[in-house]
């Protein structure tokens, strides 16, 4: 068992005083959060928590280990950060594993000209993980896809994706030069995983614009895309065998930023500021609010038409 992650979940159970508002604040379901609870008790041979359904309360056992596991906590938080400077400091970064190599290097590149003397670490993970890793210590920064609920971290400036639709070339679609979401009608969908917030919002706007998957299934590649049994969405790429086209309106808006817990170190500022940059120029990506809208208008036979 990790003990320090577990501790860690204990101090914010002891201070939310309720699971679920600490499964949140973690960025984490509530079952896995309650089993590693009650792991620790087991471990530790003491009822930590009075559970009910009603309340939450510290045990006494609960109230005398609470101060110690805040303490063991902060002491490897700073045994860490010791343990950085020493490698010659390493900025930990995560990234969403969709990317992009050309991306990432760019991000690199552009910190590495502005921060000689700090080494960027990235390393792909999903938004969920990286809220785990970020509230852990174990990331520096993160880039992670909103909606994030997590009232330990604090957000950079918050960009804009509009993703397209990425289709088998055999689709009729791909004929087409752009896509609306209702013409998506009776196929499967990719969506990548770890993404909970995302899938609900990029799935509620398909429901709204008359697209409702047969089936949704979380993947990070496009296997199924190129076997012709799914779609997915996402920025442009160019694949033998796929196409990728436009989604007329663009009506889904995928949120992204950097994300730190406690004080942002000036490394972790200006790797922000770099990477608001590489976005914008590799990845397409606006300023929230600034994304021009396509006008919109209804056509009889889908529903729209750009």
């Amino acid at each position: 068992m990790d003990l320090v992650r577990h501790l860690r979940y204990f101090t914010v159970v002891a201070e939310e005083l309720h699971f679920g508002n600490a499964a949140v604040r973690l960025g984490m379901a509530q079952p896995p959060l309650s089993q590693r609870i009650r792991r620790l008790e087991e471990e530790l041979g003491v009822r930590l928590f009075d559970r009910s359904s009603r309340q939450v309360r510290l045990t006494e056992p609960g109230r005398l280990l609470l101060a110690e596991a805040r303490e063991i906590v902060a002491r490897v938080d700073r045994l860490r950060d010791l343990a950085g400077r020493g490698e010659g400091a390493a900025l930990r970064v995560g990234v969403p594993p969709d990317l992009g190599s050309s991306v990432i290097a760019a991000l690199i590149a552009g910190f590495r000209e502005r921060v000689p003397e700090v080494r960027l670490a990235p390393a792909e993970m999903w938004s969920a993980d990286q809220v785990i890793a970020l509230t852990d210590g174990t990331l520096d920064v993160g880039l992670l896809r909103h909606p994030v609920t997590a009232p330990g971290l604090s957000f950079g400036p918050v960009l804009v994706q509009r993703p397209g639709v990425v289709l088998a070339e055999a689709d009729p679609l791909a004929e087409l030069s752009s896509v609306h979401l209702a013409d998506l009608a009776g196929r499967q969908l990719v969506l990548f995983p770890r993404e909970p917030g995302l899938h609900e919002e990029t799935l509620a706007e398909c429901r709204h614009h008359g697209y409702v998957p047969e089936e949704v299934h979380e993947a990070q590649t496009l296997g199924l895309v190129l076997a012709g049994t799914a779609v997915a969405f996402g920025p442009r790429v160019e694949l033998p065998g796929l196409r990728w086209r436009p989604l007329l309106g663009s009506p889904l808006a995928w949120r992204v930023s950097t994300a730190w817990r406690g004080q942002a170190a000036d490394a972790a500022v200006t790797f922000g500021a770099v990477a608001v940059r590489v976005l914008k120029e590799k990845a397409g990506m606006t300023d929230d609010g600034a994304a021009p809208a396509r006008r919109v208008r209804a056509r009889p036979s889908s529903g729209f038409l750009a």
